[in-house]
């Protein structure tokens, strides 16, 4: 659920991130905006399902995961290729993202 959960968040929030790139910065309408804010909404309501006790443990392992979207995002909807230091940057942000999920606590 956690993975739905981080994967759903970084969609919505790229996209959101997006529109208002779209709007301010590639000329596009005002009305971007209003899918944008729709997508950052459903960003914040996706984070609240990730199983932790705590918000911000949650937030700062879901960073890893927004990285490495970001850079799809990059490949897939911008038809910029990542380079070797966007895919190891990434591999670093996953490795962050698993210490925090998966390391014991006590």
């Amino acid at each position: 659920m956690t993975l739905l959960a981080y994967a759903g968040a970084a969609l919505a929030e790229i996209a959101g991130c997006f529109a208002f790139w779209s709007w301010l910065r590639l000329g596009r309408s005002a009305w971007w905006a209003l899918p944008g804010i729709a997508s950052l909404a459903a960003f914040a309501f996706l984070l609240t399902l990730v199983d932790s006790p705590a918000a911000g443990r949650a937030f700062a392992a879901y960073g890893g995961v927004y990285v490495v979207a970001s850079v799809l995002w990059l490949w897939l909807a911008e038809g910029q290729r990542p380079d070797r230091w966007d895919l190891a940057g990434s591999a670093v942000c996953l490795a962050g993202t698993a210490i925090i999920l998966l390391g014991r606590r006590g």
